[in-house]
């Protein structure tokens, strides 16, 4: 899946909170027109014609592309591997060893 820049990031927000909605929609909230078209043409943005105007609506959802941009970041940065993340997160301080009890114990819940 391709990234969306923060701008992009910033429309996609306004359709997965609010739905499809129609260009002056989007107007209102945003001057946006040149952007949607971008999404569209990247896959995140589809629309409904409806006489001579588009309703566009999220063709993601915004867990997908939550999920794709951490699957490129965990690619690029760490290997391919969850456990050089949260390695990293715990040399760091940032995931405190509680936390990561937690997260071991939810795991194994899991798998019952």
């Amino acid at each position: 899946m391709k990234r969306l820049s923060p701008k992009e990031e910033e429309i996609m927000r306004m359709f997965w909170s609010k739905g499809p909605m129609f260009v002056r929609d989007l107007l209102e909230l945003y001057t946006v027109s040149t952007l949607v078209r971008g999404l569209e043409e990247k896959g995140f943005v589809g629309y409904k014609v409806y006489g001579n105007t588009y309703q566009y609506h999220p063709v993601i959802s915004e867990s997908e592309y939550k999920g794709s941009a951490l699957n490129e970041v965990v690619s690029q940065f760490y290997d391919n591997s969850y456990i050089n993340v949260v390695s990293q997160l715990i040399e760091e301080e940032r995931m405190p060893l509680d936390e990561l009890k937690d997260l071991i114990a939810r795991i194994e819940k899991g798998r019952k």
